[in-house]
């Protein structure tokens, strides 16, 4: 009877514990010298932040076109779907940080009216990384995010590949110079015309900011020697809309032979789609946290 009870002690206590969770707090502004307007980011604080005194890996986390920095904590379910990987000792415990890109598409606009992409660079991934306790070294810095804010991850980490130690893009919204070129007017007018130029049609569409901002011309333009220092996730449905520019993509790394992994599953630009795709991903990225 000992032994049964012995047994079930150790059984009981051993079953990891799922009850653990993060704190996520939304919303904190931070005030740019860059662009003229206050930027919201929301944070993850994995469970223990409060009682340690460690430092932890960090993962920006990119939200889609029309959304703001509480999408990914709202409707992506962010803090459970980490809490539970962390638990399930799926990936390691990571800071979240998801900053407000409002429609930008995570890059400076053409006319240099709005630089998104200069202040987050130079201005909050460094005041992020002294007010919280990250570890601020590339192998511990990751960044990842869904439709718009797939392309946003994918075009930051190429442009700046010595920050980011993996990209993981879900649904990325990534075209094609074809696809762009027969955009429909009021469609590129309601999603591209304050980044990539005002009243544009056809080929004048791919204008330098275009070349400059699209990860098809940039997987040509910066060095393959630096891109393979980045570690590559790209996860796109098969009913998704924006399924060609991820196949093309993928078809382009590897003529190039650009280490990556590619998933094409079951399913549509949707959140349930990205919820399961979060949890892979952080899987992904956590990798390089680990040693």
């Amino acid at each position: 009877m000992r032994s049964l009870f012995a047994f079930l002690f150790i059984l009981i206590f051993s079953i990891p514990s799922f009850g653990q969770k993060g704190k996520v707090i939304e919303s904190l502004i931070f005030k740019s010298q860059i662009v003229d307007y206050p930027v919201k980011y929301s944070v993850y604080l994995p469970d223990g932040y409060e009682t340690s005194q460690r430092s932890y890996p960090v993962v920006y986390l990119l939200h889609g076109f029309s959304d703001d920095e509480t999408g990914w904590v709202q409707f992506g379910e962010a803090g459970e779907i980490t809490d539970k990987g962390v638990a399930e000792g799926a990936f390691p415990s990571c800071i979240l940080i998801i900053p407000d890109g409002k429609v930008t598409w995570y890059c400076n606009s053409f006319d240099g009216k709005d630089r998104w992409e200069d202040m987050f660079v130079n201005e909050l991934i460094p005041y992020v990384e002294k007010e919280f306790r990250i570890r601020s070294k590339k192998e511990f810095r990751a960044i990842a995010g869904l439709s718009m804010g797939g392309y946003g991850a994918l075009g930051l980490s190429m442009r700046h590949p010595e920050l980011f130690s993996s990209c993981v893009a879900l649904s990325s919204a990534t075209f094609s110079d074809q696809e762009i070129t027969k955009q429909g007017d009021d469609t590129y007018h309601d999603f591209f015309k304050n980044i990539y130029g005002i009243d544009l049609k056809g080929n004048g569409r791919l204008t330098a900011a275009w070349n400059a901002n699209s990860p098809l011309h940039l997987i040509h333009s910066v060095s393959i020697e630096k891109l393979k220092g980045i570690r590559f996730y790209i996860d796109c449905g098969d009913d998704d809309f924006l399924y060609k520019g991820n196949s093309l993509l993928h078809i382009e790394m590897r003529d190039l032979s650009i280490p990556h992994e590619y998933r094409v599953r079951n399913g549509g630009h949707s959140w349930s789609y990205w919820r399961t795709g979060l949890y892979d991903g952080l899987k992904f990225m956590g990798e390089k946290f680990r040693r």
